[in-house]
């Protein structure tokens, strides 16, 4: 795909790294939307990309509300008379042991903390991958959608629900990607391992020097090379069912 002139969405993009992937493709000449929850944050990355010589279109939706998925895929259809590609960036974590023992009792993660994981990272991405494939198909000129994955999908210690979830969108590449090449759709997934952003900056000092010591090139990712892995994947038109890691060698 060329991402000059292409009609990209991107969810969860206000911050983090949906941020620094819709700044990096819009400067690249894609015509990007973002939507997420907080508008004061997507009224900030307007700003910044007014700013930067660009435009970033923007809309307030959650992801694990069909009505507002939907409602998002026919707002962004309508302002750029189509779709070209997905990536389904938005998720959330709710960290907590399966089960924990102290002073004699015993806790367990709250059922609240697995229905939210999986209502936004798993549901979600269901519900946008579903609407644009649809959108794509009726339109007959293929597409590509590019979910985001985890180093962490293999399983990490206190995140039973976003591993879960994140396995989870690993499988539904696989059979997306089987099911939607008949329409010219790709389908792959991107799978960073720890990154170096405004979220993990908030990290206790020791905590983060523990997790650089585990990653084989002794530190996090830079945003920069997780967008740019993401640009690969939209470019190279034989990259499909496939999940992509970038993680410095992190094997969890």
């Amino acid at each position: 795909m060329r991402i000059e002139g292409s009609r990209i969405l991107i969810t969860g993009g206000a911050r983090g790294l949906g941020r620094r992937f819709a700044l990096d493709l819009a400067r690249a000449g894609a015509r990007v939307g973002v939507c997420a929850t907080n508008e004061e944050r997507l009224a900030r990355l307007t700003e910044e990309a007014r700013q930067d010589g660009v435009e970033i279109w923007t809309h307030r939706a959650d992801v694990a509300s069909e009505a507002e998925v939907q409602g998002l895929f026919d707002r962004f259809v309508e302002r750029f008379e189509g779709i070209d590609a997905l990536v389904a960036n938005a998720g959330i974590t709710r960290d907590a042991l399966f089960v924990k023992k102290k002073d004699g009792a015993v806790q367990t993660m709250p059922t609240a903390y697995w229905n939210e994981v999986v209502d936004v990272n798993l549901t979600g991405v269901f519900l946008c991958g579903r609407e644009a494939a649809k959108r794509m198909a009726e339109q007959g000129t293929g597409g590509v959608i590019v979910s985001i994955s985890s180093v962490n999908r293999s399983g990490a210690i206190g995140q039973t629900n976003y591993s879960a979830t994140k396995a989870g969108i690993d499988a539904m590449t696989v059979v997306w990607a089987k099911e939607l090449a008949r329409y010219g759709i790709r389908v792959a997934a991107l799978a960073p391992g720890y990154v170096a952003t405004d979220m993990t900056a908030q990290m206790r000092e020791d905590v983060r020097r523990k997790i650089e010591a585990m990653i084989p090139l002794g530190r996090m990712a830079r945003p920069e090379e997780i967008s740019h892995a993401l640009r690969f994947i939209l470019e190279n038109d034989y990259v499909h069912g496939r999940v992509i890691e970038v993680d410095g060698g992190l094997r969890i």
